[in-house]
């Protein structure tokens, strides 16, 4: 028996904020001279992100506006864990529910018999699970599964949990949701990790049905999770992490990630490659967790591949930043979108990095719909209906 994916959704927050305006609220809440700020906003450009967002209007606000960070000249009393997962609890299910109404745009509106919700910026309970149960009037007697803290390889963990409920069950269909608000955490330090991680992360928010079959009858293709790949690279354990400490989520980022990446990925995906009885000449299509732009050339240096091959996860990370373990099914849904309108067949290669340091990797076979949308049917339907979202 196998497994689908058969829609994906995304959403992010109603705040967006170019790279230079973060640098900017960065600068004045670190408190930089006018040399370390002319540094900030050259680190921010070189990280090929042009805008990211959040569920806090502050980055984009000047002092003395601001809603959430104090209005101080240094940002003190520093917010505190429980103020930080207070703005979380609020926010998380408006975004799940953007995620779950996207997802029902591009695919079709089922009943769900399974719930994965994975995050790693934000823990209550009653948690994200039974406020979406309510939120949707799903059955009480739901299968529930909270994968938490495992950083941006998150979303493999769950799809690996949904694919296993599914072998199990074919009449199953499970709906994952990722929701990440990363900008909750900003952290008032000045070391070259913290100025890494601050330029980096951003909100976002991702559903995706799993199913025993494709889902052919919708315009977009489906996608069979073919195999998958975990391995541990304990070398890099202390330049990836993700502690809670008394002012909010500490991520340890350091440069040496790369370096970690290109000493194992090559022998990695070669044995997710063995495992999937495939070749690398059988992948057609690239959907790597943008974590960074370093990061991404390492991929393609040790992959032969070129940065159009690996252009959805630049696109993703242009449009949107890193949002955690949202961030590769943003990558997959781009892939989808593009193969909308091409009943094109092939294979997908995907990975994610986090704390551990942990590569995660699937392979999933495209499978094409029947009736894909042509170029002029979209047109079309946006023309009928201006909030068709294609």
């Amino acid at each position: 028996m196998d497994s689908y994916i058969t829609a994906i959704g995304t959403a992010v927050p109603r705040y967006g904020f170019s790279q230079s305006q973060i640098a900017s609220f960065m600068a004045e809440a670190l408190q930089f001279d006018e040399r370390n700020r002319r540094k900030l906003q050259t680190l921010y450009r070189l990280t090929r992100i042009d805008r990211r967002h959040s569920v806090l209007p502050d980055y984009g606000t000047s002092p003395g506006e601001y809603t959430f960070f104090p209005n101080t000249s240094d940002l003190e009393p520093f917010p505190t864990v429980g103020r930080r997962m207070e703005i979380y609890r609020k926010e998380a299910l408006p975004l799940a529910l953007a995620a779950i109404e996207n997802l029902h745009q591009n695919g079709k509106t089922v009943q769900p018999t399974h719930l994965i919700t994975v995050s790693c910026t934000g823990m209550y309970a009653p948690g994200l699970d039974i406020d979406l149960i309510e939120a949707l009037n799903l059955p009480t007697t739901l299968h529930r599964t909270a994968i938490n803290f495992m950083g941006c390889y998150g979303a493999f963990n769950a799809l690996k949990t949904a694919d296993a409920f599914v072998r199990a069950d074919p009449s199953a269909c499970v709906l994952v949701v990722c929701l990440e608000l990363c900008t909750l955490h900003f952290q008032k330090k000045t070391d070259e990790d913290q100025l890494l991680s601050n330029a980096l992360f951003a909100d976002g928010a991702a559903a995706v049905l799993v199913e025993a079959q494709p889902n052919l009858n919708q315009p977009a293709p489906s996608f069979r999770m073919r195999t998958f790949f975990c391995d541990l690279w304990p070398d890099g354990k202390e330049d990836m992490g993700w502690i809670i400490n008394d002012h909010g989520f500490e991520m340890t980022l350091t440069s040496a990630v790369p370096t970690v990446i290109q000493h194992g990925i090559g022998k990695a995906l070669s044995r997710l490659l063995e495992h999937g009885g495939l070749a690398i000449e059988d992948i057609t299509h690239y959907a790597m967790h943008p974590g960074g732009r370093k990061i991404l050339e390492v991929i393609e240096q040790q992959l032969g591949i070129d940065s159009h091959e690996n252009r959805f996860a630049y696109e993703v990370l242009r449009q949107y930043g890193n949002m955690s373990s949202a961030t590769v099914l943003f990558v997959l849904k781009a892939i989808q979108k593009q193969l909308r309108s091409t009943p094109e067949t092939g294979n997908i290669l995907s990975c994610a990095f986090g704390p551990g340091l942990t590569l995660e990797s699937m392979i999933l076979e495209i499978i094409p719909a029947t009736h894909p949308v042509q170029t002029t049917e979209v047109t079309d339907q946006i023309a009928a209906n201006p909030a068709f979202i294609p």
